[in-house]
């Protein structure tokens, strides 16, 4: 029963919570693509699929990141 209950902990840590708060978070970026791109996927859901697929790793890669002010 304790390696269920570890193994749905570590399920719900590693990849459910970071989901939730890429999803959630204003840092993340539109859900739509920028006009004129040619990415059908905007930047929140390319930062879904990258903790989606790299849990824990692409949790911390989408802290690090900052985003970039262009000159305007």
């Amino acid at each position: 029963m304790t390696e269920t209950i570890f193994a749905w902990t570590v399920f719900c840590l590693g990849w459910l919570l970071p989901l939730a708060f890429v999803a959630l978070s204003p840092r993340a970026g539109a859900w739509r693509p920028p006009p004129g791109s040619r990415c059908p996927l905007g930047p929140r859901v390319g930062w879904l699929v990258m903790v989606l697929m790299l849990g824990p790793l692409g949790f911390l890669m989408f802290l690090r990141a900052r985003r970039r002010v262009s000159p305007s």
